[in-house]
């Protein structure tokens, strides 16, 4: 990777040795370089696991920073941030630019339709350097066993913090320079106490993010600045230290095993970035610290290998190829992990790439001299550079736009959904017309109620704020309808916000993902049990007219449809308080991806057909219900998402599914109109 220093790495190794002499150059940091990068590339590949050698990334490029900023200041040059940074990202550019698009390419030949525009984004967040951000918003889970699902460019989010870091650690060292020569201060001595706090105060931070939600924690940059801290301490120490040989030998080898080994010993999965990551960070450290024993038995000697070094100069091409030929290559084959044959051809197919990206791409680029020239020649190159990338992305936006409209004009003849289901509908679409949404824009078709809630909707518990939404409607008017579940009750308010704003109701919602309200706990986890909690404490605060939800789980692929989690309870509780409850059953829901399906073998295929009675019961669970409690109704929509005999995954030119479970926001708004005289039926109401 993630060197993110090799733009600059004569100067930046220019260093004491450890040993009181002065080094233009140290290999065996190169060889750590090349350590690290072969247990992220084998660890992901062979293993699916995480390493730890990320980590040291991390710590390396601010320990090389730190060099070229404190070497700087005491040989009283300035430090010149604007020309620093163009220079740096000049150099770091070209080659991800270059990967970004071989990427591209490759995905739109590779990967489903689906999945396009959501990758199109994390390529626009890769090349501005806020991939994380945009991972850390998806909440995605970056240990997922199947790669297959993962995203080509997840790998990126390191470069990203990378790139931020690259910003703020120079403005630091700027500042406490002018702070130091103003004040006659000790460079050194203050730059210890701001990294310091920094590493205490990120550490701290990274520890309890970590427990609270680690898969989030892990592209938070702020959870991750105390591994940069680290860097930048070690070689704000070093230079001090005087050990001996010996012990600098024992130092060398207990880090290099204390790092190969972390991925292995530790369950990384659960635990990065919080306090665990101190064991692949400070064994980089001891590595770093031991550096040229000049001791036959040193580990240096091995990482000075020429081999060593000279992967460590292609160590970031490599980084940044591995991933994606990965996940490619499992979406191309089908297959959810890479055995030892396809894992050492991935390998291999990378280390070649790799090796043409540095020779052809990094090393011309970085010897170029004509953007060193002035600042303007280097803003000019850094722009062209953005430009070759952001060029076919804006290409791809502008088609995506292009054809949305095309079919959205043709949509009320040609797209009629779930009215195509209605008994007596006649068919007048055209027969080349476009399913919608477009399967590029799939992913991202969901409901949403257009603001927070506000006033007296707005619920007094902090952890409800969050999840709660509102439409327009006054908070006094003549109804309020609270959806309750998870995203399964969500998809729903596509049919329900359009009868709510008809009929001038409040409609509001408090959810949360993967958690059915319930008022039993029984086989919840933690988070979801204080949630329901607290939503049982703002429906005592403030009572709706009615609460809608989900009555039933359906299971992947299987008739074995069951009430959900402690319904009947649910109901009891709510009823008793004189609110009305209004229960749907649920969609079908499949073992794979069916819209996936739809894009790869077509809207006919029998595999993207299967039979109703493979997917949900004989019979409504919800109907035993019927009658035991004054103020249940019940909703069933099956009849208008299967044709009886099959659970399609395209009705009237229209997908019914986003994935393997949820129903496309466009494919309920369809059922709206069907959806607002079954719940007026069932409830009476007028």
């Amino acid at each position: 990777m993630l060197t993110a220093q090799t733009a600059a790495t004569t100067e930046a190794q220019r260093r004491s040795s450890g040993t009181g002499k002065k080094s233009n150059f140290r290999p065996e940091i190169q060889g750590l370089r090349s350590l690290a990068v072969l247990m992220v590339v084998s660890y992901h590949v062979w293993f699916g696991r995480v390493s730890g050698g990320v980590d040291v990334f991390l710590l390396v490029s601010a320990f090389l920073m730190t060099l070229q900023f404190t070497n700087r200041f005491e040989q009283r040059r300035a430090m010149d941030l604007p020309r620093h940074w163009l220079h740096l990202f000049r150099r770091l550019l070209p080659a991800a630019v270059v990967v970004l698009l071989g990427t591209l390419a490759a995905i739109f030949v590779v990967v489903p339709k689906t999945r396009w525009a959501a990758l199109v984004d994390q390529v626009w967040a890769s090349l501005f350097y806020f991939q994380n951000w945009l991972l850390q918003h998806d909440a995605v889970n970056y240990y997922a066993t199947d790669h297959s699902q993962a995203s080509p460019l997840q790998h990126f989010w390191s470069l990203s913090i990378q790139g931020q870091v690259f910003i703020l650690w120079p403005v630091i060292f700027a500042v406490v320079a002018l702070v130091c020569r103003k004040y006659a201060l000790r460079y050194r001595a203050a730059l210890m106490y701001v990294f310091g706090l920094i590493f205490l105060v990120s550490l701290t931070y990274s520890i309890i993010a970590t427990a609270a939600n680690q898969t989030t924690a892990y592209f938070d940059t702020f959870a991750r600045l105390w591994e940069f801290a680290l860097g930048t301490l070690v070689a704000l120490i070093l230079p001090g230290l005087k050990l001996s040989k010996s012990v600098r030998v024992v130092m060398g080898w207990v880090g290099v095993v204390a790092m190969l080994s972390c991925g292995i010993v530790l369950q990384v999965q659960t635990a990065f970035p919080g306090f665990v990551a101190l064991w692949p960070t400070l064994a980089a450290a001891f590595i770093i610290v031991a550096g040229q024993t000049g001791s036959r038995f040193g580990v240096d000697r091995i990482l000075s290998s020429k081999p060593l070094v000279r992967l460590g100069d292609n160590s970031y091409a490599l980084y940044l190829w591995h991933w994606p030929l990965l996940v490619l290559a499992l979406v191309w084959s089908g297959k959810d992990h890479a055995g030892w044959l396809s894992g050492s051809v991935i390998i291999a197919t990378a280390l070649g790439l790799a090796f043409l990206t540095t020779k052809f791409v990094e090393k011309p680029l970085r010897e170029w001299k004509w953007p060193e020239v002035n600042r303007r020649r280097a803003v000019v190159a850094i722009a062209l550079c953005i430009c070759v990338a952001a060029v076919p992305l804006l290409a791809f936006n502008v088609q995506q736009t292009v054809s949305a409209k095309i079919a959205l004009d043709q949509a009320e003849k040609d797209n009629p959904g779930a009215a195509a289901l209605v008994p007596g509908y006649v068919n007048e679409a055209s027969p080349t017309a476009a399913l919608l949404p477009t399967a590029e824009k799939l992913a991202q078709d969901w409901m949403n109620l257009p603001s927070r809630c506000t006033g007296d909707l707005k619920p007094a518990s902090k952890l409800l704020q969050g999840a709660c939404g509102q439409n327009n409607q006054p908070a006094d008017a003549s109804r309020s309808i609270l959806v309750l579940g998870d995203s399964h009750a969500e998809q729903w308010m596509a049919a329900v916000a359009p009868m709510a704003d008809q009929q001038q109701w409040s409609l509001y919602h408090l959810l949360l993902g993967g958690c059915p309200f319930s008022v039993d706990s029984t086989g919840l986890g933690d988070q979801c049990k204080t949630f329901n909690q607290a939503v049982m404490q703002q429906i005592d605060a403030k009572k709706p007219t009615a609460v809608f939800l989900v009555g039933t789980a359906a299971s992947p692929s299987s008739p074995d449809e069951k009430l959900s989690v402690g319904f009947e309870d649910t109901v009891k509780w709510l009823t008793d308080k004189g609110i009305d409850v209004v229960a749907v059953r649920d969609n079908p829901r499949f073992d794979f991806n069916m819209a996936d399906c739809v894009v790869v073998k077509g809207q006919h295929s029998p595999d993207c057909n299967p039979g109703q009675a493979q997917q949900l019961a004989p019979v409504d669970p919800l109907e035993a219900l019927k009658g035991k409690y004054q103020g249940l109704s019940i909703l069933d929509m099956t009849d208008l998402i299967c044709n009886g005999g099959e659970c399609p995954g395209v009705v009237g030119n229209t997908f019914v599914y986003i994935d393997n479970n949820h129903l496309s926001k466009t494919y309920v708004e369809s059922m709206a109109p069907m959806f607002q005289q079954r719940w007026m039926a069932a409830t009476g109401w007028s």
